[in-house]
Formats: C-alpha cells, structure tokens, sequence
C-alpha cells in the first residue's frame, strides 16, 4: 500500500462535502487537486490546488489517476463522466461520492468499462463533520479499482470505515439502506421531542437530550446532535419544513417491487411529506438534526426540491 505522502487525488465539486474531503486529504498528506467553479480562497489558503478545468486535474495526477466526483445526483453526474473519460487512461479510477441511484451505478460502470477504466460507487456517509473529519466510505465496483484507490480511501476514512461491499452498485445501494435507517432513527427522536413538549411537566429537552447523550441506552450522534441544535437555537424558531433529495423514496419503491417489508422506513418518508403541510415538532427535530449532519437548510429549499426530482436517471 502506499504511503500517505505518495498519494494524489483529484476532487470534482469542492462544496461542503468536497471541500471537506479536500481539507481532510491534505490534513492525511494527500496532494489534492479540486475543480470547482467558483475561487475557494479558503481551500487554497489550506494547500488544495483549485482549477477551473479537468485538463489541470488530469496533469497533476500520477497514473493510475483517482478522481472523486462530488457532486449532486443525477445528469450532471453523467455529463461531467462524459467531459472527464477522453481524458484519462486505461486503468485509471473514477469515484463517485455523491448519493447516486445504485442502477445508475451499474450502467456508469458498464460504460467506463468498455473504455478499460474503473468506476467505483462509494455511498460516504457522515455528513459535513464526517467529510472533515473522517467519513464512512461504502465501495462497489470492480475489485481491482478499488484496489488502486483504497490506500487514499482507507486513510480519509475513519478507522475501519471504508467498507468494500462488492458488486457494481453495491456501495450505493448500502448507502440508501443506510439512509432508511438513519430516516427512521430521526422520525423516533422527533416523536419522542413531541411526547416532551406535550407532557403535563416542565421538561428542560436541552438537559435531557445532554444527558441521553451520555448515558442513555439511545445515545448516538444523531442524539448528540439534538442536545446541540437544542443548545443553539430555539425550537420554536424552527420551520417545520423537512427538505430531502428523495433517496429514502427510492428505497421504498424498492422494497415494494422486492415485497421486502419496510414499514417504519415508509412511515419515516411519509412523515417527511406530513412536514410540508403541519406545523409539527416532530419534523422541526428531523429538521435541527439534519441541518447539524449535513448542512440541509432549515425550511423549503427550491434547489433541494429540483434536486429531488432529477437525481436519479435509471428507472427502479
């Protein structure tokens, strides 16, 4: 395996999981090269190499190149593949980081294939405080690709973290389950905060949920997070508006067409829609956990909801 100060790796999308990611590397002794296209003062103040081009990127990596794709779902994952693969050599490794649907994943991979480069779908999993400080990265693809790029892989991850799940679409795939449950463990804490606010005593949420955090059998990053929105903004501020890209939809859809029973993941989701239309405490907790996770905003984001619609390509 190689060592860290021997490793390059190009980023495409520097946004907040991106740019993360890129800040990460060069914390690991990872030269990082980052296209974006917007100037990212503060990346380059920290050593990443921002440009505005791929030919830049292609250049600054030794072969076999690895190339992370950061990036929202959907076309524009398709059209940047398209620009980037003349570019690049046989043998070289292309990863995409984003939430992809998993049959996207595999007809990617079939296609980069035929030009003898390796695709890897890597559902990564933290949120923006992960991506800085070290993900959960969920691999598929073919074996030997994962092999080029797992040193870089293995050493932003957590410790025992970067997980090769096999097959094409296999990683993305875990990464949608792994979204399920995380939708199902965040609809709980959101009707435990109603049954809270609803009581016939004076709680104090802030202490309890410090307390859970530390103690208590649900205690977890997700709790962790409630007892710190709780602690940094008031509840009632918050608009109970949950905004989602729609993976958890997906997942449903394929339970349903694989007659897997799934019922609290489907209520979860549904909950979600409840959120648009009710003023709800529970869904304003999924909202304050979510906006802690990952940067989701607080209310009706139109660029989320665009998002929601056009992120998957491939029909389940």
């Amino acid at each position: 395996m190689s060592k860290p100060k021997d490793m390059k790796l190009g980023i495409l999308g520097l946004g907040k999981m991106g740019g993360n990611l890129a800040l990460l590397a060069k914390e690991k002794g990872i030269a990082v090269v980052g296209k974006s296209r917007s100037a990212k003062p503060h990346l380059e103040r920290k050593g990443v190499k921002v440009v505005g081009a791929y030919d830049p990127i292609v250049d600054f990596l030794d072969q076999p190149r690895v190339i992370y794709i950061s990036i929202p779902a959907g076309p524009t994952v398709d059209k940047v593949i398209e620009e980037l693969v003349p570019l690049l050599d046989s043998g070289d490794v292309v990863i995409d980081g984003g939430n992809s649907f998993y049959l996207d994943s595999v007809r990617r991979e079939e296609d980069l294939a035929d030009n003898g480069i390796f695709f890897l779908d890597c559902g990564t999993s933290g949120g923006v405080d992960g991506a800085r400080k070290g993900p959960c990265f969920m691999v598929g693809g073919n074996k030997d690709g994962f092999k080029v790029a797992e040193p870089i892989l293995t050493s932003l991850a957590a410790e025992g973290a970067c997980i090769y799940t096999g097959d094409p679409g296999s990683g993305h795939f875990t990464k949608l389950v792994q979204d399920g449950v995380e939708a199902a463990m965040l609809q709980a804490i959101g009707e435990g905060v109603s049954l809270l606010r609803e009581s016939d005593f004076h709680l104090d949420m802030e202490k309890i949920f410090k307390g859970w955090a530390r103690g208590a059998t649900v205690r977890g990053w997700l709790v962790e997070l409630m007892a710190k929105s709780l602690a940094e903004q008031r509840f009632s501020d918050v608009p109970t508006h949950v905004e989602d890209t729609g993976e958890v939809n997906w997942l449903v859809h394929d339970a349903l067409e694989k007659e897997v029973p799934i019922p609290v993941i489907a209520q979860a989701a549904m909950e979600l829609f409840r959120s648009r239309d009710k003023n709800c405490d529970a869904c304003r907790s999924v909202a304050l956990m979510r906006n802690s996770r990952g940067g989701y905003p607080l209310g009706k984001d139109d660029q989320l909801a665009r998002e929601r619609r056009a992120s998957r390509t491939e029909k389940i």
